[in-house]
């Protein structure tokens, strides 16, 4: 009689256990990452009323009798490998990570391990949870060799003075592009078609180098390229400052050598010339005055010889009649330019006509602007002229240059660099993302694997520990990416508490401890009955 009310009991017991696994899933049916428990029940131990008999020649065996006492919990187990579904946040430090493997958090004492990946960068720059601030634990970078370096984990400092900014590189390619059109008005002026090219120091410093295009010959598609001035951010000339530190300073030491450029100008429309003497639209005669450059005639009407020839600037000051030829019924007038600066060839005719032939010398594609002269932090720039070309293109030149080589990434240069966004990858790597169009390397979450997931012991905050049934953590982890998995952002991994089996549950354990219930007071009227036997 006693032993049917003590099972009930245990029955009561076990059922109300099973009760309370089931009320703390439903009560966190809304939590981040929570893994449902389910509960399985064990006998308690059997009486045995007489020992079971073995079969003889004459008479066969009988089963042991025996009483079971009840029940107990055999065991609650977490469904720890079953994944909950994705809610999306939109914050892009809220991780789901995809597989068995553990976020590692550090409580300030010693690593813990959760699934919730709700994290946030905390007032000291550490990668922390929201819920409770256990920092992130991950790898650092080597400064040696700027990866990952895979040792014992540590905390994730991500908004460290050092990530704030990212360092400044000196411009070291430049390319110049584009069409050149031998028509165009200011390639055939004296100041000639002007190219500006910005680039960086190594400080991070922005200068811009002006270069001037200028015809030397449009038939044989022949042309020089001078450097003009280097200004500052501030528009002040640094060039002007280089020549005049030094007399022995000379823009043949920043861009180029001494080249001397020839031009022919012809005798303008007014003007007639038979070989000896020249004669305006009147027919006065006119003779050349030294003095003044001029050619003045009867009645001192006078001409310059920019009037006469088309020349300005340098070309007047060195103006030289004795260069003047006959050209049929007209003149001609040769004028030779001592310029530093380098020759511009393209190809005159054939299948490649129009197209670049060389740079100061048949064979170079490049030529070497010597920024070094003005100052240690600057950095020599190749300038390539490959995609330069030379076609009629309705008198308009879109040659240019441009910092950086002609795949427009590499020795661009970059000023200093702010941080402006961080982005975790599927891996786990953390990148800095700055305003100098730098991506940098900052750090990378670490993950931990165990043999026995299910074996961890639940803490509360979403956090397990290691167990002597889940096997230890070796203090390293490892990448997420390592079986499979991946790193999620913006996404959070939610419950994975299933409430049309949780409530299917409730019922069986209902009926269960209603049942065990009705045990005991069937045993005490049992009782009751035997108590009356004295009336």
């Amino acid at each position: 009689m006693m032993r049917a009310l003590y099972s009930g009991v245990s029955g009561l017991k076990t059922h109300q256990t099973k009760m309370d696994v089931i009320g703390n899933n439903i009560a966190n049916v809304n939590t981040v990452a929570f893994k449902s428990s389910s509960t399985t029940f064990s006998e308690i131990m059997y009486q045995n009323i007489s020992g079971a008999s073995g079969a003889t020649a004459t008479k066969g065996g009988v089963n042991a009798k025996q009483i079971g006492l009840g029940v107990t919990t055999g065991s609650t187990s977490v469904n720890i490998t079953s994944p909950g579904a994705t809610q999306t946040t939109g914050d892009g430090w809220d991780l789901k990570i995809t597989g068995d493997s553990f976020f590692v958090v550090n409580n300030g004492s010693e690593n813990l391990f959760t699934k919730a990946g709700a994290f946030y960068i905390d007032g000291a720059g550490n990668l922390a949870t929201k819920a409770n601030g256990y920092t992130v634990m991950g790898w650092q970078v080597d400064p040696e060799t700027g990866d990952i370096r895979k040792d014992t984990v540590s905390t994730l400092k991500i908004m460290q003075e050092k990530n704030l900014t990212s360092p400044p590189e000196a411009t070291t390619e430049a390319t110049c592009s584009g069409i050149l059109d031998s028509n165009n008005v200011q390639v055939n002026s004296d100041s000639g078609h002007i190219m500006s090219l910005g680039f960086y120091d190594a400080l991070g410093y922005s200068y811009t180098a002006k270069f001037a295009v200028k015809t030397v010959d449009a038939d044989t598609k022949t042309y020089t390229v001078e450097l003009t001035d280097v200004l500052d951010s501030n528009n002040h000339s640094i060039l002007k400052d280089y020549l005049a530190a030094d007399p022995n300073n000379t823009l043949a030491n920043i861009f180029g050598k001494e080249t001397t450029a020839t031009r022919t100008f012809d005798l303008q429309p007014g003007f007639t010339y038979n070989g000896t003497n020249f004669f305006d639209k009147n027919n006065v005669q006119l003779t050349y005055d030294a003095t003044t450059k001029t050619y003045t005639g009867a009645g001192n009407v006078s001409y310059t010889v920019a009037e006469m020839f088309g020349l300005s600037g340098n070309q007047v000051t060195d103006f030289d009649p004795d260069n003047i030829q006959q050209n049929g019924q007209t003149a001609t007038y040769t004028h030779t330019d001592n310029l530093v600066g380098y020759e511009l060839d393209f190809y005159e005719g054939g299948a490649n006509a129009g197209t670049f032939s060389y740079i100061d010398a048949a064979g170079t594609e490049s030529v070497s602007f010597n920024m070094s002269v003005l100052g240690t932090q600057f950095q020599n720039i190749n300038l390539d002229f490959t995609q330069a070309q030379c076609y009629d293109n309705g008198a308009n030149c879109t040659l240019g240059t441009l910092k950086g080589a002609t795949d427009k990434t590499t020795g661009t240069g970059k000023k200093l660099g702010d941080l402006t966004g961080l982005e975790v990858q599927e891996d786990g790597r953390i990148f800095g993302n700055y305003d100098n169009g730098n991506t940098v390397l900052l750090g990378q979450i670490a993950v931990a694997v165990f043999a026995n997931p299910s074996g961890l012991e639940k803490l509360g905050d979403n956090c397990y520990k290691p167990t002597l049934n889940s096997g230890e953590f070796d203090g390293i982890g490892q990448e997420i990416t390592a079986d499979g998995g991946k790193m999620t952002s913006g996404v959070l991994e939610m419950s994975n508490v299933d409430l049309s089996t949780e409530f299917t549950e409730m019922i069986t354990t209902q009926r269960g401890f209603q049942a065990n219930s009705r045990i005991i007071t069937t045993s005490d009227t049992l009782l009751e009955e035997l108590i009356n036997l004295k009336r």
